[in-house]
């Protein structure tokens, strides 16, 4: 059995967000006399707040991860329909479930963050056959703001100053971590290595199907700045950002790659969705009334990630398609893909794909 601080280490070690509900969850098995943990997720498409398990780990062994881009929302339990999760949300505070008797099984949950996280809501769910001791309950306190902090400090590192959209440099970890398909392939992206170059190329290969970068730039936006000044073209950023994140689902990556460029990073089974979902947010931004300024417009592009993409290959086709956007007169919505299959781009099209742009 590892040591506490052995599993502190881990916790603190990591570089990537996605991993710590894992190492948390695999730290509680390892440390307390439990059977089972799960850590759940508030996801949000729409207004609608549904639960998505990001992690489930057994004492007995088996377990997984789940990526939140990959999941079917329609398929997750509504909020209010987990009541016990519902109320440990409400509460902000731990709640034990004797579900077989005083002396039988427990489930104690616990919000996982405090109350300045509205926006990560979720809770620990702690499966054990007899009531725990002050002492586990603890060091189950305790482990839990370990995870806090470091979420914390990981994510500021991830995050644009101005709009709170993820930055360009977390892009390449998520490009690459897409998806988690069981626990031994999370554990060994977590693995510092000096053979990073091997590393990236096996991880392009690992790039699974259906996702899709696309990118957006604000058209015009010097001409913004020069009429109303820098502080309403700061506003004006703010704003887009505030559009794009009541847009798109919760589970998508939104990100400010600098000055007026946006981008995001999404899961979708068909091209003409992730369209549609480009051109919600066209809409809505052509639709907001910009304070002072008024109207203004976005062009988008989209691409779908090939295996033998790299972050920067796969950007630069979105700003190919962005750039075809504003020469046509700007406030489209393109797809490469699309635009490659009408000749406009030299790149080997899809089979099967449909002309969409």
């Amino acid at each position: 059995m590892s040591t506490l601080i052995e599993h502190i280490v881990k916790l603190t070690d990591h570089r990537d967000r996605d991993l710590l509900e894992l190492t948390l969850s695999k730290a509680l098995i390892d440390l307390l006399p439990i059977g089972r943990i799960v850590i759940a997720r508030v996801m949000r498409e729409e207004g609608e707040k549904r639960w998505l398990e990001i992690a489930r780990l057994d004492a007995r062994g088996g377990g997984r991860v789940i990526d939140p881009l990959r999941v079917d929302f329609q398929s997750l339990v509504k909020l209010e329909d987990a009541s016990d999760r519902f109320k440990c949300l409400q509460k902000r505070d731990r709640i034990e479930i004797a579900w077989a008797g005083p002396d039988g099984p427990r489930i104690n949950m616990l919000p996982l963050f405090s109350d300045s996280r509205i926006d990560d809501e979720g809770v620990i769910e702690v499966h054990s056959d007899a009531a725990l001791s002050p002492e586990a309950l603890q060091m189950l306190d305790h482990l839990r703001r370990i995870y806090r902090n470091m979420y914390s400090l990981l994510e500021f590192s991830d995050r644009d100053a101005m709009t709170g959209l993820l930055n360009r440099k977390s892009l390449d970890d998520a490009f690459y971590s897409a998806v988690l398909e069981d626990l031994d392939n999370a554990e060994g992206r977590s693995k510092d290595s000096t053979d990073a170059a091997q590393q990236d190329q096996e991880r392009r290969h690992r790039v699974p199907d259906n996702y899709w970068l696309g990118s957006a730039t604000i058209d015009n936006f010097g001409l913004i700045n020069d009429k109303h000044g820098h502080l309403i073209g700061e506003e004006v950023l703010l704003l887009v950002a505030r559009v794009m994140s009541n847009t798109f689902r919760t589970y998508d990556r939104l990100y400010r790659f600098g000055s007026e460029n946006y981008g995001v990073l999404m899961h979708c089974p068909d091209e003409a969705l992730v369209l549609a979902a480009f051109e919600r947010f066209r809409s809505n931004v052509e639709k907001y009334k910009f304070p002072q300024v008024g109207r203004i417009t976005v062009s988008c592009g989209f691409t779908t990630v090939l295996a033998d993409d790299s972050p920067s290959s796969a950007l630069e086709k979105t700003e190919r398609a962005v750039d075809f956007a504003k020469r046509s007169g700007g406030n489209k919505a393109c797809s490469h893909l699309g635009l490659v299959r009408r000749g406009f781009f030299a790149d080997t099209p899809t089979t099967g794909a449909v002309d969409l742009f």
